[in-house]
């Protein structure tokens, strides 16, 4: 059963590695310009508050209970207040969506012996962590986010007897990491490079298949176009740490702006192939489809993450006066440019400042705008552009699997001031 609480207003401020990893990372900036501004109601109300909170599942009881929303085992939210200033997001308030239980602990008491098998190069073959570990190192700052972040939004929207399956997330089913591995890229360089027909790279995930279902209805594996070598990344840490069970440890493969699903858990094995893989996951499942309509292999895969923008305080009334108006803001494979800030619900718009340090394209930015406001009521918005020109729009059109929300309207905050 999906349960949810309203967040909170009070504001963790976590800035964990966030000046070691400016020093290591690059990244690149553009200008674009703004569309004219639009007025609009106020936003949306919040969740009811169920009776009692669930408690965390015990693969993840090490977590910050205060911080997170658990919607269930497998779907467990960050709270929008718990990602506070800081520009990289702890593991331990990191959200969590898993598409199979996770496979067990054991998998991870020996994490340089975990094997991967590379296949579609020219001299396919088997190689431990421990083997990767010798072809290559990289840091890689990424937005990781779930295809259905946001999906509460569309929900919000639907007329009676219209419906979108799925975890009703607002926008804490994100958070901005540092991964370290090995680049794909190296590894296929190292066995003979890739197959003459290769055209996708297609990650499997080590979770164990329950008796009695279907391998190629459950097992998780993604396809991703080929052109992603370049940037995917087989990492074995998170944040300068082994990356635990929960999120995909011993290994996982790393698809730099590309939706979460995409980023496979536990893989054990990366074929460069010719066909995307007929997994039910891709196939049958994360595709663009309208609502109604059931998803199929003709429809649009659900890969690239677009612009986005949420605010992150002030999230609740209080007096009025001077404040700061803070949030984050992503491209998805492209770098921010640039963010709005509204503080009348998209009457006018404001140029915010992008603060600290630039992870690079992947990673999410800090922005921020001092604002004045006055007793009564105000709805807080943000509006990002990036570095090809897209912007953020007030709504996204409504789909069958409530994926890729970027609305500005949705995650938009209203305040009352005394």
């Amino acid at each position: 059963m999906t349960q949810t609480r309203p967040e909170p207003g009070i504001l963790h401020r976590r800035g964990f590695l966030a000046a070691t990893a400016a020093a290591g990372l690059g990244a690149s900036q553009a200008q674009a310009q703004s569309p004219a501004p639009s007025a609009a109601p106020a936003a949306s109300p919040p969740a009811p508050a169920p009776a009692k909170a669930p408690a965390l599942p015990l693969y993840v009881a090490w977590k910050d209970a205060d911080a997170l929303i658990v919607h269930s085992n497998q779907t467990i939210e960050t709270r929008r207040a718990a990602f506070g200033s800081g520009l990289i997001t702890d593991e331990s308030i990191l959200y969590i969506r898993n598409n199979v239980s996770p496979p067990p602990e054991s998998i991870v008491a020996d994490r340089d012996a975990w094997p991967v098998e590379i296949a579609g190069v020219a001299r396919p073959g088997t190689l431990t962590v421990a083997d990767l570990k010798r072809l290559g190192l990289v840091t890689v700052a990424t937005v990781l986010q779930c295809s259905g972040n946001g999906r509460r939004y569309f929900q919000d929207k639907l007329a009676p007897g219209e419906k979108i399956s799925g975890t009703p997330w607002t926008v804490g089913a994100a958070g901005c990491v540092l991964w370290t591995g090995v680049p794909l890229k190296a590894v296929v360089e190292a066995m003979g490079g890739p197959a003459a027909e290769a055209r996708f790279v297609t990650g499997t995930g080590g979770e164990a298949i329950p008796q009695g279902l279907k391998p190629r209805d459950v097992m998780v594996e993604r396809s991703v176009p080929l052109s992603t070598l370049d940037t995917v990344i087989l990492a074995w840490a998170i944040n300068g740490k082994p990356i635990s069970l929960a999120h995909g440890g011993p290994l996982r493969m790393i698809v730099p702006g590309y939706s979460g699903v995409n980023n496979v858990k536990y893989v054990k094995r990366v074929a460069l192939t010719a066909e995307e893989t007929d997994a039910k996951i891709q196939a049958g499942s994360y595709r663009m489809h309208g609502l109604g309509e059931k998803a199929a292999p003709s429809q649009p895969p659900i890969w690239e993450q677009p612009v986005r923008s949420w605010i992150t305080a002030p999230l609740e009334g209080g007096r009025a006066g001077r404040s700061v108006v803070t949030g984050v803001a992503f491209g998805g494979v492209n770098a921010v440019a640039g963010v709005e800030v509204s503080t009348d619900g998209g009457a006018t718009w404001r140029k915010a400042d992008l603060v600290g340090p630039d992870l690079g394209r992947f990673a999410w930015r800090l922005f921020a705008l001092p604002v004045d406001l006055g007793p009564g009521e105000h709805v807080l918005a943000s509006r990002a552009t990036d570095s090809a020109g897209n912007v953020q729009p007030e709504e996204t059109p409504v789909n069958g699997g409530g994926y890729s929300h970027n609305g500005w309207r949705g995650p938009s905050v209203a305040l009352t001031l005394a």
